[in-house]
């Protein structure tokens, strides 16, 4: 088990350090940069010292060096826990990204809460349960949950939520908590407003989950030691859940993984509908406006959070399974 774990945590660094290499660069490749926006707004205001400002810029970040050398001199800030500094914002790239990762985390974790709870009894009970009137509901409001845009049921819930609960909608709180400091009041205004991006968010993975967790465990329920299982008189119970569900966890452990990186990226589009204060839409403006520094290091924290979560779901499916351990 060391081994394994010692194998995967090279390949999780190494993984790591291309990432932050290719990452750096794509950003770069677009013509032109932020500073050059810049330059053309202060022009426009009449700044008189416009070159200056840029060339103090450009020193002071190191723009003015080849790419190679902006990398290494940015990568040793980021060890370091200096991001650099966001152009578009004019601020440290650590108060932006802290100032929202709280409220990002916590929606990103009660829809992955969310997805679990509600996906995986469905997924066994439709797998136990092929071609009932519940396998066909289920499966035709799964097909639904992965057609429409996430932004589209957005859009619905908050119609609802304000024509027939009288709720406001969009953002985290109403008016009269925004910028209060916290209480009980406004502690229950924030989970009244919470549960419309909990569920249009977690809805898709609920119903992709719905899908794999029923595939999978017909599958398994047809193999021959669940058969054996069942020919030596054990009960159906520990038949299904002891031996059949646990492997058939294998694809819903791995998709886990993959999920963490969300944590992050807040669901962008669906971040942007509702007006929420996440990551999500932070991250997309710095990639459209070139914002290097902000954007590159939204780049690396889901790389990390992306090997850490495959990290993780590897050392959990070698508890699952043992014989992964010894591949």
């Amino acid at each position: 088990m060391t081994a394994f774990i010692g194998r995967r945590f090279v390949s999780m660094m190494i993984t790591l350090a291309l990432v932050s290499v290719v990452g750096f660069i794509i950003i770069n490749l677009p013509p032109g940069s932020y500073l050059e926006v810049y330059r053309a707004e202060l022009m426009v205001q009449g700044t008189s010292t416009a070159d200056q400002q840029i060339q103090a810029l450009e020193k002071r970040y190191a723009l003015d060096k080849p790419i190679y050398f902006q990398y290494l001199k940015w990568i040793r800030g980021f060890v370091r826990g200096d991001f650099g500094r966001s152009f578009q914002y004019n601020r440290e790239v650590k108060e932006l990204v802290w100032d929202r990762i709280g409220f990002t985390v916590v929606i990103s974790l009660c829809s992955l809460l969310f997805s679990w709870i509600v996906a995986l009894p469905i997924g066994i009970y439709s797998a136990t349960h092929k071609y009932s009137f519940a396998d066909n509901f289920f499966t035709f409001f799964s097909f639904i949950g992965l057609s429409i845009p996430s932004f589209l049921i957005a859009l619905v819930l908050m119609v609802i939520s304000s024509r027939y609960f009288g709720a406001s909608v969009g953002g985290l709180f109403s008016r009269a908590y925004e910028g209060a400091p916290w209480s009980w009041a406004k502690f229950v205004d924030f989970l009244q407003h919470l549960w419309i991006p909990v569920v249009v968010i977690g809805m898709a993975d609920t119903a992709g989950l719905v899908r794999v967790m029923r595939g999978n465990l017909s599958d398994i329920l047809n193999m021959q030691y669940v058969q054996t299982a069942r020919a030596k008189g054990l009960a159906e119970n520990i038949v299904i859940y002891k031996h059949a569900v646990r492997n058939a966890l294998h694809p819903l452990i791995m998709s886990l993984g993959m999920s963490l990186p969300g944590i992050i990226s807040g669901s962008t589009v669906v971040s942007i509908v509702l007006s929420l204060p996440t990551t999500g839409p932070l991250y997309f403006n710095a990639l459209r406006s070139q914002d290097m520094f902000l954007a590159g290091t939204f780049l690396v924290f889901m790389a990390i959070m992306l090997v850490i979560g495959n990290f993780l779901a590897d050392i959990a499916l070698a508890f699952v399974d043992p014989r992964i351990r010894y591949e």
